[in-house]
Protein backbone atom coordinates (compact mmCIF):
# COMPACT_ATOMS: atom_id res chain seq x y z
CA UNK A 1 0.00 0.00 0.00
CA UNK A 2 1.43 3.24 -1.11
CA UNK A 3 1.39 6.12 1.57
CA UNK A 4 0.41 9.75 0.74
CA UNK A 5 2.23 12.46 0.99
CA UNK A 6 0.41 14.53 2.82
CA UNK A 7 1.25 18.61 2.52
CA UNK A 8 4.16 17.79 -0.11
CA UNK A 9 3.88 20.72 -2.78
CA UNK A 10 5.89 18.46 -5.27
CA UNK A 11 3.32 15.80 -4.91
CA UNK A 12 2.22 15.16 -9.13
CA UNK A 13 5.11 17.71 -10.43
CA UNK A 14 7.58 15.72 -12.83
CA UNK A 15 11.31 16.50 -12.52
CA UNK A 16 10.75 17.53 -16.20
CA UNK A 17 8.11 19.79 -15.56
CA UNK A 18 10.12 21.14 -13.08
CA UNK A 19 13.04 22.15 -15.08
CA UNK A 20 11.26 23.17 -18.13
CA UNK A 21 9.50 25.82 -15.69
CA UNK A 22 12.71 26.63 -14.39
CA UNK A 23 14.74 27.30 -17.91
CA UNK A 24 11.99 29.04 -18.69
CA UNK A 25 12.25 31.34 -16.00
CA UNK A 26 16.16 31.59 -15.80
CA UNK A 27 17.36 30.07 -19.01
CA UNK A 28 20.62 27.77 -18.49
CA UNK A 29 23.23 30.42 -17.74
CA UNK A 30 21.37 31.84 -14.70
CA UNK A 31 20.58 28.16 -13.86
CA UNK A 32 23.90 27.17 -14.34
CA UNK A 33 24.80 29.98 -11.64
CA UNK A 34 22.05 29.26 -9.17
CA UNK A 35 23.11 25.60 -8.90
CA UNK A 36 26.71 25.50 -10.38
CA UNK A 37 26.15 21.70 -11.47
CA UNK A 38 28.21 21.01 -15.15
CA UNK A 39 25.14 19.67 -16.54
CA UNK A 40 23.63 23.21 -16.65
CA UNK A 41 26.50 24.85 -17.24
CA UNK A 42 28.40 22.90 -20.40
CA UNK A 43 26.27 22.65 -23.64
CA UNK A 44 22.95 22.07 -21.28
CA UNK A 45 20.11 20.61 -22.85
CA UNK A 46 16.58 18.90 -21.31
CA UNK A 47 17.49 15.18 -22.32
CA UNK A 48 20.92 15.96 -20.91
CA UNK A 49 19.63 17.18 -17.52
CA UNK A 50 16.79 15.66 -16.61
CA UNK A 51 19.29 11.86 -17.01
CA UNK A 52 21.72 13.68 -14.75
CA UNK A 53 19.35 14.93 -12.00
CA UNK A 54 17.37 11.56 -12.08
CA UNK A 55 20.36 9.81 -10.93
CA UNK A 56 21.40 12.24 -8.47
CA UNK A 57 19.37 12.63 -5.81
CA UNK A 58 21.39 15.29 -3.89
CA UNK A 59 21.29 17.75 -7.16
CA UNK A 60 17.85 17.15 -7.61
CA UNK A 61 16.67 18.30 -4.00
CA UNK A 62 19.13 21.89 -5.18
CA UNK A 63 16.32 21.99 -7.97
CA UNK A 64 13.70 20.84 -6.31
CA UNK A 65 14.25 23.89 -3.67
CA UNK A 66 14.92 26.50 -6.49
CA UNK A 67 11.47 25.28 -7.75
CA UNK A 68 9.58 25.75 -4.98
CA UNK A 69 11.13 29.57 -3.74
CA UNK A 70 10.19 30.25 -7.30
CA UNK A 71 6.76 29.36 -7.15
CA UNK A 72 7.14 31.28 -3.82
CA UNK A 73 8.43 34.47 -5.19
CA UNK A 74 5.87 34.40 -8.03
CA UNK A 75 2.82 34.07 -5.10
CA UNK A 76 3.89 36.65 -2.74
Amino acid sequence: MSQEQVNNPLQGIKLATMLEQLYLEYGWETLGQLIPIKCFQNNPNYKSSLKFLRTTPWERAKVETLYLKTLANKKG
